[in-house]
């Protein structure tokens, strides 16, 4: 059975940065043969364009850029706002990506509190991009991993919040602490392998000992239970 492709729309203020990136994710989502494709439902370059534009597309995925003009001047929160509720054509919630050249600690809390699952720079390649995007669209958080800890300042439990003794962390050894900081982060397996100096089979290896020792399932449950801690 086909999976069907991600329906995405994009939204950015530059019309030839829209381009660049459509003619990029065909280019990378035509080569990755066997995993899921992206196919462009439409695309806005302001804020009420946007809301509308998602509103009647109902697509699976919304890039999202963070400044745009129109709406009450707050860009990519108000489109966010504007779209509160929306659902894919699926059934499924639409959800946001933001891709910004930004790395503001204050645009990438604003736009997580407005309910983007996730929030990406620019510098970002079409690869990756497309791998985000496929992860945002089966439901899990992605960020850049210098992004990541403003996200886990910004929500994480306050100090003293946790016991002393953590009988859950008190699970896992020095490594596999060091693999889940890293995978909570947002870490690629690959780049925790390089930070480590471990392989990337033994990098898989740690991870699914810390999710079992922690009876968790997936890398989003194993960052919101990092976040309540604040390990990060």
């Amino acid at each position: 059975m086909t999976t069907p492709p991600i329906r995405l729309v994009l939204v950015d203020d530059h019309r030839m940065f829209r381009t660049g990136v459509k003619a990029e994710l065909a280019e990378v989502s035509a080569a990755a043969s066997g995993l899921r494709s992206v196919e462009f439902a439409g695309e806005a370059p302001d804020v009420d364009t946007a809301v509308a534009v998602v509103r009647e597309q109902r697509p699976d995925v919304v890039l999202l850029d963070v400044h745009l003009p129109g709406g009450r001047g707050n860009g990519g929160v108000d489109v966010l706002h504007g779209c509160a509720g929306a659902q894919a054509a699926s059934g499924e919630p639409v959800r946001f990506l933001a891709l910004s050249v930004s790395d503001a600690a204050e645009d990438v809390i604003a736009v997580i509190r407005a309910g983007a699952r996730g929030y990406v720079t620019k510098t970002i390649s079409g690869t990756d991009l497309l791998t985000a995007i496929r992860r945002v669209a089966d439901g899990d958080a992605v960020f850049s991993p210098r992004l990541a800890g403003f996200v886990l300042d910004a929500f994480g439990a306050a100090a003293g919040e946790i016991a002393e003794v953590d009988e859950e962390l008190d699970r896992l050894s020095a490594r596999e602490r060091e693999v889940m900081r890293l995978i909570a982060r947002g870490y690629q397996y690959k780049e925790v392998a390089k930070e480590l100096f471990i392989s990337v089979k033994t990098v898989e290896t740690h991870v699914s000992s810390v999710l079992r020792k922690l009876q968790l399932s997936n890398r989003h449950e194993l960052t919101a239970w990092a976040m309540g801690r604040r390990l990060l």
